[in-house]
């Protein structure tokens, strides 16, 4: 079971703070009113993350990967070369990726997954 209080206002790479993690039992629609796991709402450095509740600890940790990922894409004032390019899709293989690589998502396992696209520790 992923405890979601450990990535809490903790300094990710890039300088990124995951400030509130929040789980509902309300749809969530995405930028073109698809349905979505999770929403990411961007203030500064700070993350603010809505994730659909009663998700499966997997679907979990690849939804983590990818709302950090693409939120410090988006966030970053100049982002790591390695995913300008990244659309949606590209941003969910790379969780996946992470998730096969690292496992489970912890801290530790955002921060590696962080490094590995090309944001430094700050």
């Amino acid at each position: 079971m992923i405890d979601p209080r450990q990535f809490l206002r903790q300094r990710l790479h890039g300088g990124f703070i995951i400030d509130q993690i929040e789980f509902t039992a309300a749809p969530l629609l995405d930028a073109l009113d698809r349905e979505a796991v999770a929403q990411t709402t961007i203030s500064g450095n700070k993350f603010r993350l809505v994730i659909q509740a009663g998700t499966s600890d997997m679907e979990l940790s690849v939804t983590l990967y990818h709302e950090v990922l693409e939120a410090a894409a988006l966030a970053a004032v100049k982002p790591p070369e390695a995913i300008v390019d990244f659309n949606e899709a590209a941003f969910e293989r790379a969780a996946l990726d992470a998730h096969g690589r690292s496992g489970g998502a912890s801290f530790a396992n955002l921060n590696r997954m962080l490094q590995f696209y090309g944001f430094r520790e700050q």
